[in-house]
């Protein structure tokens, strides 16, 4: 009887012996965004390397990031001016969720080499002009409180253009999901302050 479960062990050892491991499983490969992904053999997957920033990933970065500040500005204004504690809240919001964007972003440009401003403020969509700034910093109460909500809709809605942009034109993976994140807060906190807009 022993003898027979040896033999049944040998007889089972050299079937698996000879039998062919699995093929690897098939590796993933992303694309640029808005791309199809490609399937690669496991081979091939150690030469699959996302394309490197693109001049449009790195102008939206930089201008982002100047277009953070300018929000930023505005939101600090609010404590001492602001009579609408609703307004107070919305701008509290608007700097925590911005102060450490703009560090991700600094981030992002030093990991790429892409550290650099962008001078022309001008040419960025939904920009208060100095003008604007002075008369919001003079202000306060009700009319602050105003001010604050139109030009940071204005702002919010130049952000979400300059987002859209880069969706199209960009390359980079991380730069993509920045600007969703743009698009998807943003527009939340416009469709607040549109609708507060009547009560202040």
């Amino acid at each position: 009887m022993r003898s027979g479960v040896v033999g049944l062990v040998v007889v089972f050892a050299l079937i698996t012996g000879c039998t062919s491991e699995p093929d690897a499983a098939p590796v993933i490969a992303p694309d640029t965004p808005g791309g199809s992904a490609q399937t690669l053999a496991p081979s091939d997957a150690s030469r699959a390397v996302p394309p490197p920033p693109n001049d449009a990933d790195k102008l939206y970065v930089a201008m982002m990031i100047v277009h953070h500040e300018q929000a930023l500005a505005m939101t600090r204004f609010a404590p001492d001016r602001a009579q609408n504690e609703t307004v107070k809240g919305l701008a509290d919001r608007i700097r925590y969720s911005q102060e450490p964007e703009i560090g991700a972003m600094k981030q992002w440009q030093r990991t790429f080499n892409a550290v650099g401003g962008h001078e022309d403020h001008g040419s960025m969509p939904g920009m208060a002009t100095q003008d604007q700034l002075n008369a919001l910093g003079a202000t306060r109460g009700k009319d602050f409180d105003r001010m604050f909500l139109e030009l940071m809709i204005k702002h919010h809605e130049g952000a979400i253009k300059m987002a859209t942009d880069v969706k199209g034109a960009g390359v980079n993976v991380q730069v993509e999901e920045m600007a969703d994140d743009v698009i998807a807060v943003q527009t939340d906190e416009i469709n607040r302050m549109k609708a507060l807009l009547p009560a202040v």
